[in-house]
């Protein structure tokens, strides 16, 4: 049973920073990609951030500049280093990892529970 679990949201003045981890758990065969998701009250889910397996990178424009996504591949974890946050990044964050559970199977999504970030004055 895979499990996403994510940690690193709080309140934090505008312009101030936060880090984001998302650690995966249970039997994997590999990991495809990882990304950040958010999603502020009545508003749509969007992308922030994307990592690949081969270490490329895609960013949303709000967020170019200011968030950088890495990886501990040994560690199944992905990270977020939010910078220079601003009153609009207030939304709930979530963690997606791409994974293939059995060799030669077909790719899902999992998804982290989400945890709140607040950049407010």
């Amino acid at each position: 049973q895979v499990q996403l679990v994510e940690s690193g949201g709080g309140l934090v003045q505008p312009g101030g920073s936060l880090r984001l981890s998302c650690a995966a758990s249970g039997s994997i065969f590999s990991i495809n990609a990882m990304g950040w998701y958010r999603q502020a009250p009545g508003k749509q889910r969007e992308l922030v951030a994307t990592i690949t397996s081969g270490g490329s990178t895609n960013y949303a424009p709000s967020v170019k500049g200011r968030f950088t996504i890495s990886r501990d591949n040994a560690k199944n974890t992905v990270y977020l280093q939010m910078n220079s946050l601003k009153p609009e990044d207030t939304a709930v964050y979530y963690c997606n990892f791409r994974l293939t559970l059995y060799s030669g199977s077909y790719h899902n999504d999992y998804w982290g529970q989400g945890t709140q970030v607040t950049g407010s004055s």
